[in-house]
């Protein structure tokens, strides 16, 4: 069973995407996500599906959670920097988990506690 002392050491952080583009490359249908994680973590990548339930545009400007502190992923000739967190629809596909929208004091970097 994880303990509280385990939540503690995963560094979940809001982040604004600044760029989305194709990742043809990828076995599932996916984009590249370039996010904004503010000063202190940086410009982040990360390569998530989401093309069954999101168009690049929708995407661009989204605050989105994701996992800052697990190490790179390759994924083919891609470095995936951080996991972007998402939930399954009813299809399988993610969902994005993204902060409460209707607050916009939430700045980029800020830490899930």
């Amino acid at each position: 069973m994880a303990t509280i002392e385990d939540l503690h050491k995963l560094e979940i952080r809001a982040g604004r995407i600044v760029d989305v583009s194709d990742f043809p490359e990828a076995r599932k249908p996916s984009y590249i996500l370039t996010i904004d994680f503010g000063s202190e973590i940086g410009i982040k990548k990360s390569s998530a599906q989401l093309v069954a339930n999101y168009k690049k545009e929708q995407l661009k400007g989204r605050m989105v959670l994701g996992v800052v502190n697990f190490p790179p992923r390759q994924i083919g000739k891609f470095k995936s920097e951080v996991l972007t967190l998402g939930v399954p629809d009813e299809d399988g596909n993610c969902v994005l988990v993204q902060p409460d929208i209707n607050n916009s004091n939430i700045k980029e970097g800020a830490k899930l506690y």
